[in-house]
C-alpha cells in the first residue's frame, strides 16, 4: 500500500446524501476479486446511459473533474452493504481523499485498509469546501495528514480528527498484511519453538 502524507488535488463536488455502496459500485461488478479495473465502473449507473454512453451532467464525466483525487460528499457516504469493492473502485479511479460530515462505519474502515483517507468535518466546513470544489480544476484543495489539516484553494484551513493507529498505518503505507509482516521475526521464533515443543503437530 502506498504511503499517504500530503495531497494537493482537484476536488469533485458530490453533495448527494446517503450515497450507498451499490451506487458506488453496482452489484453486477462484484464478481471479481481483483482490486484493479473497477474504476471504470465507479458510480456506473450515474455515469453512463444504458447504451454505455457517458451522462455529461455527472460530475466525474465533466472535463474539470476527470482527474479528481478528492471527493467532497454529502452526509452518510458509503452506507448500505459492506462491500469492499466500493473503496476498491474509488481507489482504482484515483480517489485518495473523501470529505464528508459522516461515513458508514464499515466503509470508513475499509478506506484506510485500501490507502484512502476519509475525513469527517462539520457541515459548515464541508459546505465551504463543496463551494470551493465547484470552481473546477483550478481550485486545488490541500490535505496534510501529519498536521491533520484540509486547506481550501483560498487558504482557509480546517483541522480533522483521526485515530492515531489509522494515521500511523496511512503515513507508513501499512495494510493488514504489512502489519503482520512487521512481526515476522516474532512469528518465526514462535513457530520454531512450537515445532520443537509439539513435533507431532
Amino acid at each position: 500500500m502506498d504511503k499517504f502524507t500530503t495531497l494537493t488535488g482537484i476536488a469533485a463536488p458530490m453533495p448527494l446524501v446517503n450515497i450507498d455502496t451499490d451506487m458506488i459500485i453496482p452489484k453486477q461488478f462484484l464478481k471479481t476479486i481483483q482490486r484493479s479495473g473497477l474504476g471504470k465502473n465507479l458510480f456506473d449507473e450515474m455515469r453512463y446511459n444504458q447504451d454505455g454512453s457517458e451522462i455529461p451532467e455527472f460530475v466525474l464525466n465533466q472535463p474539470a473533474y476527470r482527474k479528481a483525487q478528492i471527493l467532497i460528499a454529502g452526509d452518510n457516504f458509503g452506507c448500505g452493504s459492506s462491500r469492499e469493492h466500493a473503496p476498491w473502485a474509488l481507489a482504482d479511479f484515483g480517489i485518495k481523499v473523501i470529505i464528508s460530515t459522516s461515513f458508514a462505519d464499515i466503509f470508513y474502515g475499509n478506506c484506510f485498509k485500501n490507502g484512502m483517507l476519509p475525513i469527517v468535518l462539520p457541515q459548515d466546513q464541508v459546505d465551504i469546501l463543496m463551494e470551493d470544489a465547484r470552481r473546477g480544476e483550478n481550485a486545488r484543495i490541500a490535505v496534510d495528514l501529519e498536521s491533520q489539516t484540509v486547506t481550501s484553494s483560498d487558504g482557509q484551513s480546517f483541522t480533522f480528527e483521526i485515530d492515531a493507529f489509522k494515521k500511523h498505518c496511512l503515513l507508513n503505507g501499512l495494510d493488514d498484511i504489512a502489519l503482520t509482516l512487521e512481526k515476522v521475526s516474532a512469528i518465526d521464533t514462535f513457530e520454531s519453538a512450537a515445532a520443537q515443543a509439539r513435533p507431532w503437530v
